[in-house]
């Protein structure tokens, strides 16, 4: 079964589920609020499965139960010592009256309120206090507020309503080892394409289509069995991060994500998708105003991006003296720090790196300081390794065509190389996607680097410079399509046919008329 297809159906099933679930919720509050609700229950699932898992190897040797391990003692604090040891523990607890499992229970045999989940959560995030995996599990629930009258005005309303959810996620098979989407990602992506009116439009700015991140995850790891490092300064969901894992090995993930909510979302994905605490730093703050400091003495082995477009920025005359921008002269401009990025992003690039981004199409043409900066990046520093133009459609919330650019500090071509992409792709009822053959032409194409008839052209930076640096596809992919030529006689006469035509069908009408005395003779 094609990628595709499996996507297709884990995606089905999912989004049954959710649906669901959104509907026991729906009228309470709106969708922006509940996705939260939804997706704290279903991670908090996850953790509390995979500690399950994590004692059950631990006390195999033992024949004894977790719960029964745990009113002993010594049996006791060497399962805490395991569960938060920095190497190869999971940085965090639960005990067994607040596992996942035991919670249903309780909802089973109607025991069950609100305050036991309250407690677990907070439990949980304080079993962290004090460890390497603190700052990933702070303040990772508080988007899930459980004493919140929009649940319900009394407890036992609210504990219904949160028990209702809970056993419908019980249901859910994740998948979570063989996942071909990610769940958490995907879950979120739905929820807000079916809510959109109160989710808001830029839902796109913190979320990758599958396919999109799929194609630039295997952009920056051509020829790379094992990455070091991989970093996204405006991660979202990191999704795309965690797309890049399914091409290579990575060692390690960074990011940084601007929104709390979306923040946390990162944090509980990564988790979700099995990567250790230690493993993973994603900072929550304005990556370009306030870049987190121990990213900023890194260099990684690849970056990937889908910042959010032509977003505002303060381009403050102190970023001239910042080492991310200072070298070309001119910032971005306030109205768009799509540059600004791409400058940020270079900044953190390994020598032997590859960057992968997607962008407005407005970052190949503009003038002014945008202009400078593009000029720069070609002539002086040759970074620039091809231009991709995807189709339009293609994310949540925004219909234009965007386009990657790839970089690479190790070029050793002289010259870019262009693919006008935009044609080819699958139609959707409310985007487009790209398949998988689309992706493979793609790479096929890049890696080839040989010009195709309407689809892709390498360009010297003799002819880049012809045109004034100026990198808009249409002038170096010509997709132009010749119109079938006219007859213009044979239309005339055509006309001409159809008018005498006309002339005896009105005739007609006449009679008709006359013979029921609606026309005067």
């Amino acid at each position: 079964m094609e990628t595709q297809e499996i996507q297709a159906k884990q995606q089905a099933e999912l989004h049954t589920q959710l649906w669901a679930m959104a509907n026991d919720l729906r009228g309470s509050m709106d969708a922006s609020e509940f996705k939260n609700y939804i997706l704290g229950l279903i991670f908090y699932r996850y953790l509390s499965d995979k500690l399950s898992n994590f004692v059950d190897e631990e006390l195999e040797d033992d024949d004894i139960s977790y719960a029964d391990a745990w009113k002993d003692e010594d049996f006791k604090q060497d399962i805490i010592d395991a569960l938060v040891d920095d190497e190869g523990g999971l940085g965090y607890v639960i005990e067994p009256a607040n596992l996942w499992s035991t919670l249903i229970d309780k909802i089973n045999v109607k025991q069950f309120d609100i305050s036991m989940l309250a407690k677990a959560v907070n439990d949980l995030t304080e079993s962290t206090i004090g460890l390497g995996s603190q700052r990933d599990f702070e303040n990772l629930f508080d988007d899930m507020d459980l004493n919140a009258s929009k649940l319900g005005k009394s407890e036992a309303d609210r504990s219904a309503l949160i028990a209702k959810v809970m056993l419908k996620i019980d249901d859910i098979n994740f998948h979570y080892e063989d996942a071909e989407i990610d769940v958490l990602g995907d879950a979120y992506e739905y929820l807000i394409g079916q809510f959109a009116a109160s989710a808001g439009k830029k839902a796109g700015e913190f979320y990758t289509p599958q396919q999109v991140s799929k194609l630039l995850a295997k952009l920056v790891t051509v020829g790379k069995s094992k990455l070091k490092n991989v970093y996204d300064p405006t991660c979202g969901s990191g999704s795309l991060l965690l797309r890049v894992a399914k091409e290579t090995d990575v060692v390690s993930f960074y990011g940084q994500e601007k929104v709390s909510t979306t923040y946390n979302l990162a944090r509980m994905n990564m988790l979700l998708h099995g990567v250790p605490f230690n493993h993973f730093d994603i900072e929550n703050n304005d990556t370009l105003e306030h870049p987190n400091e121990e990213h900023m003495k890194m260099r990684f082995d690849a970056v990937v991006a889908n910042p959010p477009y032509s977003a505002k920025w303060s381009a403050d005359p102190k970023f001239l003296d910042d080492e991310r921008f200072s070298a070309y002269g001119k910032l971005a401009p306030k109205s768009k720090a799509d540059y600004a990025f791409v400058q940020h992003m270079l900044y953190l690039l390994d020598d032997a790196g590859t960057m992968a981004v997607v962008l407005p199409h407005g970052v190949l043409f503009r003038g002014a300081a945008e202009g400078i900066i593009r000029q720069y990046l070609i002539k002086e520093k040759n970074w620039l390794d091809a231009v991709i133009g995807l189709p339009a459609n293609l994310f949540f919330g925004t219909s234009i065509p965007t386009c990657v650019l790839v970089f690479k500090k190790c070029k050793t071509h002289d010259d870019i190389f262009f693919i006008d992409a935009s044609k080819e792709f699958e139609s959707g009822k409310n985007q487009n996607r790209l398949t998988d053959a689309n992706i493979q032409k793609i790479m096929d194409t890049y890696l080839a680097r040989k010009d195709v008839e309407k689809y892709a052209h390498c360009a010297s930076l003799e002819e880049i410079a012809e045109n004034d640096y100026n990198l808009n596809i249409p002038r170096y992919v010509d997709t132009f399509e010749e119109e079938e030529e006219i007859d213009i006689h044979a239309v005339m006469k055509e006309i001409k046919e159809l008018e005498a035509k006309r002339d005896e069908l009105d005739k007609e009408i006449d009679v008709y008329l006359k013979e029921l005395g609606l026309l005067e003779d």
